[in-house]
């Protein structure tokens, strides 16, 4: 595993953590993939990115993670978040929706 960021979710009036993991990428040649997992109140989504080189892999992860940060019922409730000096959930998103972006996030990203 690359890393671990923990962010806080509300569910049901509770503050909750919200864990996202990221693999390391792994391939070769043309053929990358990174796997990710957040641990949505639901249960934990465990997708892949592909990417032509291990780079490419690990930014398209990220912004998949970003995308299903921003594009979650739980974003559009205000119920996710840091909630301490960083405003937003530090993950890129991909051109066509930075409109969602929030905080530093959107200064930043």
């Amino acid at each position: 595993m690359i890393g671990e960021r923990i962010l806080k979710i509300r569910v049901e009036q509770e503050q909750k953590d919200l864990a996202i993991r990221v693999e390391y990428p792994r391939g070769s040649g043309r053929i990358w993939m990174c796997a990710y997992e957040i641990d949505w109140p639901e249960g934990t989504k465990r997708m892949e990115a592909a990417g032509a080189d291990a780079i490419q892999a690990l930014q398209c992860a990220l912004e998949m993670i970003g995308t299903e940060l921003y594009t979650s019922s739980y974003h559009r409730n205000g119920e996710v978040g840091y909630w301490g000096d960083w405003m937003g959930y530090g993950f890129p998103v991909p051109n066509n929706i930075r409109d969602l972006l929030i905080g530093d996030d959107k200064k930043y990203f």
